[in-house]
């Protein structure tokens, strides 16, 4: 988008005061980043106050659990595995708590899409005929500015039935569907910022503001009373959460805010995404920190696996992944966290909803299409049976193979949580027992992952969040298990099955070896990368997340 003065859009009032000790101004947000069309319908003075509030009011206790994650990973570390906490043992003793359920619209979730929020990919969302559709902020897109506002301003037209889209050569889109799936939002983690958007604060401290506050504070104030005038609700994704606390800020935020835009408590509705191996073990105490506003659980499973990869990485042999495709869904620890995700939610009235599959067909080619589909049809019929009441694609195409293996078993029912699962028991050992899923670590493995990591990134530093590479679906999850399961193999001294001992003289002979080899085009960001790449990977110091410094680096 072409961009425009900075001063296009009105600032909120800054006012001055004075204590008697020291000078304090208003809390407000200051905008950094360039300014293209439209942008002043998103950052509008209103919304703009609205979201300095937020970070007035909750931005300290988010760098307060920020901290308490770093202290985490360091008992971790240093040989502390996560338990079920006896604090909260009464909560998961008490039968007679439920959670709010399912909000107007998502009664029925058995086939979400999911996808950035560009033009383009919400249309074909909204006209795909998934039941939902979450509307990615997250994982799925590259928050440079552009992303994070157009994101905005696509979300904006698409709760009133106004979004179309007209490609460079001059191709039209437009919804057409008679009934578009329930919006479904995920803002960015906790540990994102936005860098574009400066928070300052009473004593004139400035600080980069929150992605999450952010992204939900935009599309809360911007949406929910057209959503709700339309049949629906604010309904909300919440990604990357590691403990109950957390959940408990995330329900603090929305209860200010139903009473800031007064559209009554209970109207938001979230689903939490289960992806950490600290979240596993708290499942319980997050329905029941967010009980009046909570929709169910989802299994996030590609951000589990590099949750347990990044928790224990230096903890031995114990903790060894083999090749990544061999972490199936159905190794004995992802079956533990699975099994104990569908009862948990049943118990408390809330929906499990199932993760997505990294196949994708591919319209060119028959037989990739086929595999594809089988296996995305025997994904979903071990969900579909062991209880989940919806599950994810990422791919219109796949939606018809996923929904009718939940027909199968849900026929015109909308859930099943009469299905209790009474009988599952899990233990904190079977949510760690990754030694059990035995495999093996393979030259083209090693290969594998860095392949799939440096075109990710490159796709990503270009503001494509979701990128289809070798008939995959790989998003930042994927992305950080490639680099992680490197970075793992290399200090862990691990031999790979051909008998090659993996190390960083022979992984960086790799990484050339690949970089040489990968098909370049004027303006592709592959040095920046490699860069990102060998930080990432090949340095003694684990970053925790790839995309913070890349974030901070490149974007």
């Amino acid at each position: 988008m072409n961009t425009s003065p900075r001063s296009t859009i009105e600032r909120p009032q800054r006012t001055a005061t004075n204590t008697g000790s020291f000078a304090t101004v208003r809390p407000h947000l200051e905008i950094t980043g360039d300014l293209g069309p439209r942008y002043d319908e998103i950052l509008t003075p209103g919304a703009l106050e609205f979201i300095a509030e937020l970070h007035e009011r909750f931005a300290g206790t988010r760098h307060d659990l920020l901290a308490a994650r770093l202290q985490t990973r360091v008992d971790a570390a240093n040989g502390r595995d996560p338990r079920f906490l006896s604090e909260t043992a009464h909560v998961r003793r008490d039968p007679n708590w439920t959670v709010a359920g399912a909000g107007p619209g998502l009664e029925d979730r058995r086939v979400e899409i999911t996808g950035p929020t560009d033009r383009k990919m919400a249309i074909n969302a909204l006209n795909s005929g998934a039941k939902v559709w979450l509307a990615d902020q997250e994982d799925a897109t590259s928050p440079t500015w552009a992303n994070v506002i157009e994101g905005q301003i696509t979300l904006f037209d698409a709760v009133r039935g106004q979004l179309s889209f007209t490609s460079p050569e001059g191709k039209k889109y437009t919804v057409t569907a008679e009934k578009t799936p329930t919006i479904v939002m995920r803002p960015r983690g906790w540990h994102l910022v936005e860098k574009n958007l400066t928070f300052v604060d009473r004593a004139n401290r400035r600080m980069a503001a929150s992605g999450s506050l952010v992204d939900f504070g935009l599309y809360i104030f911007h949406n929910a009373r057209t959503l709700m005038d339309t049949g629906s609700g604010p309904y909300f994704y919440l990604p990357k959460l590691e403990s109950h606390r957390e959940a408990r800020l995330w329900n603090d935020i929305f209860s200010h805010a139903e009473d800031h835009l007064n559209i009554g408590h209970g109207t938001i509705r979230a689903t939490v995404l289960i992806e950490t191996i600290q979240a596993a073990f708290e499942m319980e105490e997050i329905l029941y920190e967010l009980r009046d506003h909570c929709a169910g659980l989802n299994a996030g499973r590609w951000d589990y696996i590099f949750s347990i990869i990044k928790t224990f990485r230096a903890r031995g042999r114990r903790f060894v992944f083999p090749d990544r495709k061999q972490i199936t869904m159905t190794v004995p620890f992802m079956r533990a966290y699975t099994e104990l995700l569908v009862s948990t939610c049943h118990r408390r009235g809330a929906y499990a909803i199932g993760g997505m599959s990294a196949f994708i067909p591919n319209r060119r080619d028959p037989a990739v299409t086929a595999q594809a589909l089988e296996q995305v049809s025997e994904d979903k019929r071990r969900e579909a049976t062991d209880g989940f009441d919806g599950t994810w694609v990422a791919h219109p195409d796949l939606i018809p193979t996923a929904q009718a293996e939940f027909d199968q078993v849900l026929g015109d029912r909308p859930n099943q949580l009469e299905r209790t699962r009474d009988e599952v028991v899990v233990t904190a050992a079977q949510l760690l027992d990754v030694s059990s899923i035995g495999g093996e670590i393979t030259e083209a493995g090693v290969r594998g992952n860095v392949i799939i990591a440096l075109r990710y990134i490159e796709s990503w530093l270009r503001g494509v969040g979701a990128a289809a590479i070798d008939n995959l679906m790989e998003d930042a999850a994927t992305a950080e298990i490639s680099r992680s399961q490197i970075w793992q193999w290399i200090h862990d001294n691990s031999v790979t099955a051909e008998g090659r001992r993996i190390d960083r003289p022979w992984v960086e002979e790799l990484v050339a070896e690949v970089f040489a080899g990968l098909e370049r085009t004027p303006g592709d960001r592959f040095d920046d990368a490699l860069e990102v790449f060998r930080t990432a990977a090949l340095e003694p110091e684990f970053p925790t997340f790839l995309t913070v410094g890349a974030y901070a680096r490149f974007l």
